[in-house]
């Protein structure tokens, strides 16, 4: 289980080529967990785990809300929903937009810092 030792990665929606080079140089033995947002819209499907997976050692999957936070897995939030990391495990919630988004940027950050 990972409760500091964490990564987390924001970008824009033009990312997503900097957020595979990034995941594609993480050894298969990293002892974090990676948490990735990605600006998207809300009514969007996000392909971005499966695009990250086609080069990455690590497990790439959308959190899952009450899911238990594990080193060595690369967690992405789903579209329309904050990506918050609350001790253990992963919180999801359609909260407000910040900065005219959601999924935010900031949110995951403050949580990480939290």
């Amino acid at each position: 289980m990972a409760t500091r030792d964490t990564i987390v990665i924001g970008a824009s929606a033009g990312g997503v080529q900097a957020l595979t080079t990034v995941v594609s140089t993480l050894p298969p033995d990293l002892p974090a967990a990676v948490f990735i947002v990605l600006h998207v819209p809300a009514d969007s499907p996000s392909l971005l785990p499966a695009i990250l997976s086609r080069d990455s050692a690590l497990r790439v999957a959308h959190a899952t809300d009450g899911e238990l936070i594990m080193r060595g897995r690369v967690y992405v939030a789903a579209a329309d929903k904050h990506l918050l990391i609350e001790r253990d495990r992963i919180k999801l919630v359609h909260g407000p937009k910040e900065n005219l988004h959601r999924p935010s940027i900031d949110t995951l950050f403050r949580s990480a810092a939290r």
